[in-house]
C-alpha cells in the first residue's frame, strides 16, 4: 500500500475481503459482462438478429476483462460504459456490433447497482445470523444468573444477565426481518432505455409491445431476479438506495446501543469485552482494560447513521427522468454504509463470542442494593402478622433514608436489614430476612422469558439457516 495515498480505513481496518470483493471494480465490471450476456440471448430469443455464435463468443471472455484496453479507451472517450463495450468488442470481434444493443449506460450501471446492494445485504444478513446465534448461546447460559437491573442507570429491580441479552437479540430479530424484506422484493431495473419509455426497443421489436415486456422478464430470470421495476425513468428510483440504506442503518442502531451496555457493565466490571493476552489498553495506563471493540461499534454505527441521510436527500432531489448529481453521492454513500456495517458486525460478533462474565461482581453489586427492594416484602409479612401498612410504610422510609445515608455520605455498607430487625413493629430477625435475600426470588420471570424468547421466537427465525456456516472475520485491533 502506497503510504503517499488515502486509503479509506473501511477497506484497509474494518470491513471483510468478502464485502469488500462485492463493491470491487472486478465483482462490477463482471457483473456488467454477464448483463451484456443476458441482454444478447434475451434479444436473439425473441427474434432479433443476434446469434448463437455471438454469444458464444461473448461467454467465453465474461471473465477475462481486459482492463488495460477499457482504460486506455476510458482516457479518449471519457466514458466508462463505452470504453467496456470497445474493450469487450476487442475480445469478442463477431459479437462487436450487438453488445449493448438498444440499452442506455443505466441498463448496466443501474442492474448492477440492485445486484451489488442484493449481494451485501446475503452477507450482511448472514453476519446477523452470526451474531444471534452467539447472543443466543450466552442468554441460554446466563438464563438464571441474577443482576442488578437499571432504568434511567439507577437500580431497579432486578433481572438476569441472559434476559438482557434477550433484548439485544430481539432488536437484530427485527433487523433480520427489514433485510428479509428488502430481499423479498428486489427487483431489477431492466431494460428502459434513456427516459424509461422502452422506444428504442420498441423500434427494434418493430412495434411489439409484448416483446418490450417480455425482455425485462427474460434479462430477470438470467441475472436471479423474479422480475424488474413495472416503470421507471433512466434509473430505478433513487428509493431504493433509501430503503436499503435504512436498513443498514437500523442494524448500527442495535449494534450501538448493544456497544453502549457492554461498555457501562465493563466500567461497572460486571461484564468485559474479550481482551487479547498481549493487548495494550492505554500507553500510559499499563493496567486498563479499555472496551476499545465496543467503542469501535459505535464509531462505526454513528457513521452509518449520519450516512443514512444520503440516500434521503438524493430520493428528493432527482428531477424528473433523471439527473446525475446522484452518481459521485452513490459511489460513496452506498459502499461505505455496506463496508461499515460488515465491520461492525465482523466487532459485533467478536465480542458476543469472547464477553466474560463475573458472577461475584454482579452478587455483591445487587447484594447491595436487595435490602431495598425486599422493604415491598417485608412490609407484607408484618402486615400478615397484623401490623398497620401505613404506619409500616413509614418506618420502612425513614429507616431507608437512614441506610442511603450510610451508604452514599459516609461510605458505609447498606445496613436497612439491621434496622428493620432491631424495631419491634416488624417482628422479625436479621436472619429471617437475610433468608429473603435470595436475588432469584426478586427476578420474576426472567429466566422463564429467556427460555420461551429463545424456544418459540429465536429457533424458528434462525432456523431457515441451520445449514449456514457462522460468518466470522478477523478483528484488526
Amino acid at each position: 500500500m502506497s503510504k503517499e495515498c488515502y486509503e479509506s480505513p473501511l477497506s484497509s481496518r474494518y470491513a471483510s475481503k468478502e464485502m469488500k470483493y462485492i463493491f470491487s471494480p472486478d465483482m462490477k465490471f463482471r457483473t456488467w459482462r454477464k448483463l451484456w450476456i443476458a441482454l444478447a440471448e434475451s434479444e436473439m430469443e425473441l427474434g432479433l438478429p443476434v446469434t448463437q455464435e455471438q454469444i458464444d463468443q461473448l461467454k467465453s471472455h465474461a471473465d477475462d476483462i481486459n482492463y488495460e484496453i477499457a482504460e486506455e479507451r476510458e482516457k479518449l472517450v471519457r466514458h466508462d460504459v463505452m470504453s467496456h463495450v470497445y474493450a469487450y468488442g476487442v475480445q469478442c470481434p463477431k459479437a462487436k456490433g450487438i453488445i449493448h444493443l438498444g440499452a442506455t449506460s443505466c441498463y448496466v450501471g443501474d442492474n448492477t447497482d440492485v445486484i451489488i446492494m442484493t449481494e451485501g445485504l446475503k452477507l450482511v444478513r448472514n453476519k446477523l445470523i452470526t451474531v444471534i446465534r452467539e447472543l443466543s448461546a450466552f442468554a441460554d447460559k446466563y438464563k438464571d444468573l441474577p443482576t442488578l437491573a437499571f432504568t434511567h442507570f439507577q437500580p431497579a429491580q432486578p433481572t438476569t444477565v441472559g434476559k438482557r441479552a434477550t433484548l439485544w437479540i430481539q432488536e437484530l430479530l427485527m433487523d433480520l426481518e427489514d433485510i428479509e424484506y428488502q430481499l423479498s422484493k428486489a427487483k431489477l431495473l431492466g431494460c428502459k432505455g434513456t427516459t424509461g419509455t422502452q422506444a428504442s426497443f420498441l423500434e427494434l421489436f418493430e412495434g411489439d409491445h409484448e416483446k418490450c415486456k417480455e425482455i425485462d422478464k427474460k434479462i430477470a430470470k438470467k441475472m436471479g431476479f423474479d422480475s424488474c421495476f413495472a416503470v421507471s425513468g433512466q434509473t430505478y428510483s433513487r428509493k431504493l438506495d433509501t430503503q436499503v440504506l435504512n436498513v443498514l442503518s437500523g442494524i448500527a442502531q442495535s449494534a450501538a446501543k448493544f456497544s453502549n451496555d457492554i461498555r457501562l457493565l465493563q466500567h461497572l466490571k460486571e461484564v468485559e469485552e474479550p481482551f487479547e493476552k498481549n493487548q495494550i489498553g492505554s500507553s500510559a495506563m499499563a493496567y486498563k482494560r479499555n472496551p476499545m471493540r465496543s467503542e469501535r461499534i459505535g464509531s462505526l454505527s454513528r457513521y452509518v447513521m449520519v450516512d443514512v441521510l444520503n440516500g434521503a436527500f438524493t430520493t428528493a432531489t432527482q428531477w424528473f427522468e433523471r439527473t446525475l448529481d446522484d452518481s459521485a453521492n452513490k459511489r460513496l454513500s452506498i459502499p461505505e454504509a455496506f463496508l461499515a456495517v460488515d465491520g461492525i458486525l465482523n466487532l459485533y460478533a467478536n465480542v458476543a463470542d469472547g464477553l466474560v462474565v463475573y458472577p461475584k461482581v454482579i452478587e455483591q453489586r445487587l447484594r447491595k442494593e436487595l435490602p431495598f427492594m425486599a422493604t415491598e416484602n417485608i412490609m407484607m409479612d408484618a402486615v400478615k402478622r397484623g401490623g398497620d401498612r401505613q404506619e409500616l410504610h413509614e418506618k420502612i422510609r425513614t429507616h431507608s433514608m437512614a441506610a442511603s445515608k450510610v451508604v452514599k455520605e459516609e461510605g458505609g455498607e447498606n445496613d436497612l436489614l439491621e434496622r428493620i430487625a432491631g424495631d419491634s413493629s416488624f417482628g422479625v430477625t436479621l436472619e429471617e430476612l437475610e433468608a429473603l435475600l435470595d436475588p432469584s426470588k426478586y427476578v420474576g420471570r426472567a429466566p422463564q422469558q429467556t427460555t420461551d424468547f429463545l424456544n418459540e421466537v429465536v429457533s424458528p427465525a434462525i432456523a431457515p439457516y441451520e445449514n449456514l456456516q457462522d460468518e466470522k472475520a478477523e478483528i484488526t485491533v
